[in-house]
């Protein structure tokens, strides 16, 4: 238990306890200093942890020109142990700040007349080329060492050219000739020119280089057809068209000829391969007549490995835009249907195929053709494709093997697509799914429960009738304690809730602990409870916590159970709402809020420094405070029961234009008007939660999204039916149920969303205006309405898959936090801001970085000089500049103005844009002191004035600014 939940409290651990960097480095160089070569090797082989740890400029440039150093005076191991950490520090290289000293040194041993030393300082060069793609020196020493008798000095040579021409134009437009001669020269051996041709793959930087490429490697292919030669020359040539992007439909041509007409299986092989990589980068430059020849090849060919490779080029291309292209009917062409046919019939026949590869992708691409053409009447296809399904489902769910249970999530895969774009089919999938599982491996049926765990979220198809099954399954599962028994449980457990997430009988509550009893550890009970918890069955999950109490080991985590147990409680506390019932709806959130002031309590005593539990803590705050929220409505709800307006409180309110007035007496008009600014208030804080959620799942931000619509539905409610009638607007909120519901929870929302507005629509529109007691009753009927949804917590409560943060270095920086940086006031202050971005063991697993925001500003906090009026403008600096990283660094400067003597406070604020353009406020937030000084001329000519003017004059000027 305590194993498992480690990974979730200390997951991304970036902020642990650390060494001084100098120290660190001062620690490396006593190493590289020492007599031993194995101390040296050690230290040097040490250094791009040491780089990881502290990624700035400052410490990664004194590094390198260490390692610079050791790679002149050591010897060749040393050297190579210098490459390859230069090679793993691939993307620290642009910090280094020194470049030509760097290069000078390293380049110092390209003299020596050990062809070996030569050769590893090419190597070097060419891991150098991204920060000195145009140093003339090293192009010259890559040329001449072309031409050497050494074999290892040569092949060093065409690395480093090959790394050198992906980087640098004029380099490439240089080197093509003598590789080009090289190339067709008879003296050059045939193992060499094989090593040669592949640096034609980077003479893309201009259109007549890459053409002039294209030729030689055209003559190459004509004049070398061995098989060597041609694999070699037509992989470059696929390369070279991927990335100058014009030659795409010729080389998917010429690809398609030699897989057709070319005898030899490897040559086939390597056309198929290359086939793949274009159908990936560039589907949409496949025409109908590449794909229909591809079809033809695959029909015709007698080998399943052929066959096997062709059919994934086309499920490639049947999942992208490449496949309404082929189906897109031109007028007046009779072979279209015929053409259609052939991939048709291609699928149908493999679909059945004695090889399992081959029978999944005949069945992705029907799914594939169903999901994509759906305007077109594709009845039988999509039998097809249910029955292909289910073949392989049974054949599949047998076998134990790898390579069966890599076909069985393809198919199961193209199961959830093809109910997802077809519903109408999901019955029949989910009957299969559930008469295969009893007879089907553990590991098969763990798959299987994904699949109807991932159906049953996005359509209502898992009926209470099927519950039986289940449960009986879950019954035969056994006492063993296997890792996939475990599994398994977690997996069948997660179906039951989602099959019933209304609400889980007594039965299946006993089913279920008594297995956990018999055949399960803490760890899969947790699992099992957090599953309870995002599918709302808090009344199981609260029991399942309890039970974990005591089974953890340190306190962290028994805070963290307690106080899981205790919103599971306050959860379960709100099923009980009954509509009319005020006054019971009042004590089922009284007590609700009992168990979460508790809740929140331990969940504080839970956090660490490593792992703050902000967004856990920042969730549950906002749930108590919509609780009170809502509470608090209703009881203003009920007070106008008791003192309701007058008979004449409509006249008045016309009278006086005060709409308000309507609502009888002041308190009241209040405490509408404050609830509605206090939902509006949490919905506001809700959105800055979602913004602060960067590396959240995306349902859980929907979660987060839905929750702040509750709020502004609310608000919009009281505007509508109590403050303001007349002006209130359902457009902007009727379009909301439209969008595609991805869960159950979400559905049920949207579904009391939809009730509320029509409610309040329909009272707007029939009494006008509306009677206090109508809009009450509407009120506190849409709060509860919203509480009995049981609120789902999702899975970044629980677990975070994705970690993301940003390291900012500020410099000037003072020794001493507390101490202000002096600059004068005459003078402006160059503030560079660096920044790395770390991230977790799965970078841009739900979004990505696209460009970094930073925020600059100052505030005078204290001023030192005369007290006269100041212009608010001198007072305050405000700036922001957008920097794209670059290799995780990312580096810019602000130029600030202190005018005013005085202390100021320089806040350095940080925010991520993704790829969508979506701004995420994740922080950190950086603070400096600057004191702005007199500058010493200005001082003097004050201090000049001052003795030069008499005392009653001093007087009178003191009198004028204290005025102010």
């Amino acid at each position: 238990m305590a194993a498992g939940a480690k990974s979730f409290l200390a997951d991304a651990g970036y902020g642990e306890q650390e060494l001084d960097a100098n120290s660190a480095l001062m620690e490396l160089d006593k190493g590289l200093r020492s007599g031993k070569l194995g101390e040296q090797c050690e230290a040097v082989v040490r250094f791009p942890r040491l780089f990881q740890k502290y990624p700035f400029p400052i410490l990664i440039n004194s590094a390198f020109l260490k390692l610079a150093d050791v790679f002149r005076v050591g010897n060749n191991f040393l050297r190579l142990c210098v490459l390859k950490v230069t090679q793993q520090s691939e993307k620290h290289l642009e910090k280094i700040l020194n470049v030509d000293e760097f290069v000078k040194r390293v380049f110092s041993v390209i003299h020596s007349n050990d062809p070996v030393a030569r050769a590893i300082t090419l190597r070097m060069l060419g891991s150098m080329a991204s920060i000195i793609p145009e140093r003339k020196n090293a192009h010259h020493s890559i040329r001449q060492s072309l031409d050497s008798h050494d074999n290892v000095e040569v092949e060093a040579a065409i690395f480093a050219a090959a790394n050198f021409s992906a980087q640098s134009k004029d380099f490439a437009a240089g080197i093509c000739n003598k590789i080009s001669e090289m190339i067709q020269g008879l003296a050059t051996p045939v193992d060499l020119k094989l090593k040669l041709i592949p640096i034609l793959q980077h003479m893309h930087h201009d259109a007549s280089l890459a053409s002039s490429s294209r030729q030689l490697l055209q003559q190459l292919v004509t004049s070398y057809p061995s098989t060597k030669m041609v694999i070699v020359t037509l992989h470059t040539f696929t390369l070279l068209a991927a990335s100058s992007l014009v030659d795409i439909p010729k080389q998917i041509q010429l690809l398609l000829q030699y897989l057709k007409n070319d005898p030899r299986k490897a040559v086939k092989r390597l056309a198929i391969q290359d086939l793949k990589l274009l159908a990936n980068k560039t589907p949409h430059t496949w025409s109908r007549e590449n794909i229909q020849a591809l079809c033809e090849s695959a029909l015709h060919t007698p080998y399943d490995s052929l066959k096997l490779g062709m059919l994934s080029v086309l499920s490639t291309l049947s999942g992208t835009i490449a496949i309404k292209q082929y189906f897109s009917s031109t007028p007046g062409t009779a072979a279209t249907t015929a053409r259609s046919l052939d991939l048709v019939k291609l699928a149908q026949e493999c679909c059945y195929h004695n090889n399992r590869g081959i029978a999944a992708h005949g069945v992705q691409i029907l799914t594939n053709i169903s999901a994509s053409c759906q305007e077109k009447d594709l009845l039988p296809l999509e039998q097809d494709a249910v029955f292909g399904l289910e073949a392989l489902l049974v054949l599949c769910s047998q076998d134990d093997s790898p390579g069966a249970q890599a076909t069985l999530k393809i198919t199961l895969m193209c199961m959830v697509k093809l109910v997802k774009c077809r519903p109408h089919l999901s019955q029949s999938v989910v009957e299969s799914l559930l008469t295969q599982l009893h007879s089907a491996q553990d590991t098969a049926r763990i798959l299987m429960c994904h699949c109807l765990a991932a159906i049953a979220m996005q359509l209502p198809v898992l009926a209470d009738g099927m519950l039986g099954d289940l449960m009986d399954l879950y019954k035969l599962i056994g006492r063993s304690a296997t890792d996939k028994k475990q599994e398994l449980l977690v997996s069948l457990a997660t179906v039951i809730f989602v099959s019933s997430q209304k609400a889980l009988s007594s039965e299946v509550k006993t089913v279920i602990k008594q297995q956990l009893e018999n055949a399960s550890n803490g760890w899969t009970a947790y699992r099992i409870a957090r599953q309870a918890s995002r599918m709302g069955n808090h009344d199981m999950a609260r029991e399942l916590y309890q039970s974990l109490l005591t089974q953890v080991a340190s306190e962290h985590f028994y805070f963290w159970l307690n106080s899981l147990k205790e919103f599971s409680h306050a959860e379960q506390c709100l099923t009980g709402l009954q509509e009319d019932n005020y006054s019971s709806a009042l004590s089922c959130i009284a007590e609700a809020l009992k168990s979460y002031h508790k809740g929140i309590a331990s969940l504080t005593a839970a956090s660490t420094p490593l792992n703050p539990l902000s967004f856990q803590c920042g969730f549950v705050k906002l749930r108590i405070d919509l609780l009170q929220a809502f509470s608090q409505l209703i009881c203003t709800c009920n007070s106008l029961k008791t003192s309701p307006p007058p008979a004449i409180a409509t006249t008045i309110a016309m009278t006086s234009g005060n709409d308000l007035q309507r609502c009888g007496r002041i308190s009241n008009q209040a405490c509408m008007k404050h609830s509605m600014e206090e939902f509006r208030n949490l919905a506001t804080r809700y959105g800055d939660l979602y913004q602060s959620s960067f590396d959240a799942d995306s349902a859980t931000l929907r979660n987060v999204e839905l929750q702040q619509q509750s709020c502004l539905l609310i608000s919009h409610a009281i505007e509508a039916l109590i403050l303001d009638p007349e002006s209130a607007s359902f457009q902007e909120y009727s379009s909301n149920g439209t969008a595609q519901v991805e869960s159950e929870y979400e559905r049920r929302m949207m579904s009391v969303f939809n009730h509320v507005l029509e409610e309040v629509e329909s009272l707007n529109r029939k009494y006008a205006p509306v009677s206090y007691l109508a809009s009450n009753a509407c009120l506190s009927n849409a709060v509860i309405a919203l509480l009995k949804v049981p609120l789902s917590f999702q899975r970044y409560f629980f677990q975070k898959l994705q970690s993301t943060s940003i390291k900012l270095a500020l410099s000037p920086s003072p020794r001493n936090p507390a101490e202000p940086i002096a600059v004068q006031n005459n003078q402006q202050l160059a503030l560079k801001v660096e920044g790395v971005v770390q991230h977790g063991s799965k970078p841009g697993l739900f979004r990505k970085i696209q460009s970094v925001c930073l925020n600059v500003s100052s505030v005078l906090q204290s001023k030192s000089g005369q007290d006269y009026k100041i212009p608010i403008d001198s007072m305050t600096n405000e700036m922001e500049q957008r920097v794209e990283p670059h290799n995780d660094y990312f580096s810019t400067q602000f130029l600030l103005n202190f005018v005013i003597l005085g202390t100021h406070n320089i806040t350095v604020e940080s925010s991520v844009i993704d790829s969508n353009g979506i701004v995420w406020k994740t922080g950190p937030k950086t603070t400096i002191f600057v004191k702005s000084l007199e500058d010493p001329y200005s001082q003097q000519v004050r201090l000049q004035q001052q003795q030069v003017q008499p005392p009653s004059q001093q007087q009178q000027q003191r009198t004028a600014y204290s005025r102010f």
